[in-house]
């Protein structure tokens, strides 16, 4: 078991216009007053499992070995799905058993999932719609200290697995989607590197969204003139949708968004 370095972050739908976030910092500071908490982001879209796993699969790696990640996008927060902490890549999770850590459990081999059930690492207590402060604030706080997570309940082999999206074949064509939206109006989608590599290969292929053709892969923003659309390879390696120094967002319009279909064809 790798011992924790004291890092916890931190992903949630809270936005930053609510006392939610800092009162999660709050209990993890009162019991770990040494803790280093990174906010990863807040503005995972309301309710949005898939997003929220996915950004939290995209970014745990980059951390050291023991931190301590906690994910809250919860919107069955008081019902029947179970509280968890994972131990997976050397890594820690804790929040929801609602598919939030799918993505992380699929692509490591072994896994530790653990029920939470020992209610001396909660808080005295539980609000029924705040689990994220009176549960996974204060388990996270205890793990950053090097507590054994075998001692936070009982072991189980059953985790919610959840359909994330997935590119598509359809003849010769490849369907994808939008899966993000970033600050910049750029549109991340579920095609990756991969996908893309027998169509790069090929003479020619176009990428379809909206009312955009595109046809070729760029390797930066500045590979095309200012205002201009391109398709590139993003840091996350998926296929990126963007405009040099404008929100691709802006250019579609209603056209695009999370969801919005992305064609791959030959030309």
């Amino acid at each position: 078991m790798q011992s924790s370095p004291g890092i916890i972050t931190l992903t949630t739908d809270f936005g930053n216009s609510d006392p939610y976030v800092a009162m999660m910092k709050g209990v993890i500071l009162s019991i770990n007053p040494g803790a280093r908490i990174v906010d990863i982001t807040h503005k995972v879209p309301v309710g949005s499992v898939q997003g929220g796993g996915s950004i939290i699969k995209e970014t745990y790696k980059y951390f050291p070995p023991g931190t301590v990640h906690i994910g809250v996008i919860d919107p069955g927060v008081g019902g029947k799905r179970r509280p968890i902490a994972l131990l997976a890549g050397r890594h820690f999770f804790v929040g929801p058993d609602n598919g939030l850590f799918w993505p992380v459990i699929e692509t490591q081999g072994h896994i530790d999932v653990i029920h939470l059930r020992e209610k001396r690492y909660w808080m005295h207590k539980i609000s029924p719609t705040f689990h994220g402060r009176d549960i996974f604030a204060p388990v996270a706080a205890h793990l950053s200290q090097g507590v054994d997570p075998f001692l936070l309940g009982e072991k189980i082999d059953n985790p919610t697995s959840i359909a994330y999206p997935l590119p598509s074949k359809q003849n010769s064509s490849l369907i994808g989607e939008v899966v993000r939206v970033d600050h910049f109006g750029n549109m991340t989608t579920n095609i990756t590197r991969e996908h893309l590599r027998p169509f790069v290969k090929s003479k020619g292929f176009i990428i379809e969204i909206g009312s955009l053709i595109l046809r070729k892969i760029s390797t930066t923003y500045s590979d095309v003139p200012e205002g201009q659309p391109l398709a590139l390879i993003g840091s996350s390696g998926h296929l990126e949708i963007a405009v040099n120094r404008e929100r691709v967002t802006t250019r579609l319009g209603q056209e695009c968004g999370i969801g919005t279909k992305v064609i791959v064809m030959s030309s």
